[in-house]
């Protein structure tokens, strides 16, 4: 089954920005790709075969040339965090673009990155990266993968500890709250589909949705502590 083709905007053709469009592009979509500077859009505008506006992404004019009220999504993608909070802003609220995801550069900005500047979806690298080192390495905690739902629920994973409460238990032994559900078990490199009766052992990378109210008894069920 193919995705459906929508319209995205990327503001920003920096090599995040064309990386993004290059990708989206290549799975089918439209893309609009919008570049202040004349000189960088002439000296990349062969790489990828887009709609190029030569314009500021925070100017409303540049915005309409875009058509960016025919725009499904809305990526603000350039190396400025100031400009990607405007751009997310006029996005939202003069274009009521649907989904808007704003580039994180400075981790410190990562705050202001909320639905009051229009965003649905943030992204930090830094903090993408500390996430992904601390799966890595860390044994009975919780570790906050991803958040959704602008921050209202997030994906986190506990890699199970030897004597972890969990350990011998099913999935429906754990009586997970109410706002919690597990969506994936690791083991031995292999992704299992929780069910009721799925058994956990220790060294299981356990995946779960959850929001900030449940994330402690989650803790509290998955590591103990």
């Amino acid at each position: 089954m193919t995705s459906k083709r929508i319209r995205i905007a990327v503001a920003g053709a920096g090599k995040v920005g064309r990386y993004v469009s290059r990708d989206l592009l290549a799975k089918g979509h439209e893309i609009v790709l919008i570049e202040q500077s004349k000189e960088k859009v002439e000296a990349v505008r062969k790489e990828l075969a887009v709609n190029w506006i030569v314009g500021d992404a925070c100017e409303l004019h540049t915005l309409d040339e875009a058509v960016l009220s025919s725009c499904d999504v809305m990526v603000a993608a350039t190396g400025d965090d100031e400009d990607n909070l405007v751009i997310s802003l006029l996005a939202k609220q003069e274009f009521a673009v649907p989904r808007v995801v704003a580039r994180v550069n400075y981790p410190d900005n990562a705050w202001l990155f909320t639905e009051t500047w229009g965003i649905d979806v943030s992204v930090s690298t830094p903090h993408l990266i500390t996430s992904l080192v601390e799966e890595a390495v860390s044994v009975g905690d919780l570790v906050r993968l991803m958040e959704l739902e602008r921050g209202k629920v997030s994906l986190v994973e506990v890699t199970l500890a030897d004597g972890s409460p969990a350990e011998g238990k099913t999935c429906r032994d754990l009586a997970t709250p109410a706002d919690c559900t597990l969506v994936a078990v690791v083991r031995d490199r292999h992704v299992i589909a929780p069910q009721a009766d799925t058994p956990l052992a220790a060294g299981d990378e356990v995946l779960a949705l959850v929001t900030p109210e449940g994330e402690a008894d989650l803790k509290r069920i998955l590591a103990g502590n």
